[in-house]
């Protein structure tokens, strides 16, 4: 990690809504939300951050956060939760909830 990279928290606490998929490499659900998360990206470009976090590897920041289940979805924006939803969400969907979140919170 460069001496340029932002902290968890300094992410989250930004001007731009940042959707943080917490999720773990052997869950099968969680594969499932790559070309998701990927679809998301492409449709709402620069509108929004995705973030992933290996629980396993980041225990505190999912704890922090409540993470019981994989994958959970949670959208920061300023450093407050906008939204949360534990499971796979199809992309359309996923998209409508960010965009209507966002704009209700602009």
């Amino acid at each position: 990690m460069s001496a340029q990279a932002k902290t968890f928290q300094e992410l989250i606490e930004g001007e731009i809504p940042v959707l943080v998929d917490f999720f773990a490499t052997w869950c099968g659900p969680c594969k499932s939300m790559q070309p998701i998360l990927e679809e998301t990206s492409r449709q709402l470009g620069a509108k929004v951050k995705i973030v992933k976090v290996d629980v396993d590897k980041n225990p505190l920041a999912a704890s922090k956060f409540q993470v019981r289940g994989v994958p959970t979805l949670i959208l920061f924006q300023k450093g407050k939760v906008l939204w949360r939803q534990s499971g796979v969400i199809p992309a359309h969907q996923l998209i409508q909830v960010i965009s209507s979140t966002v704009q209700a919170n602009a």
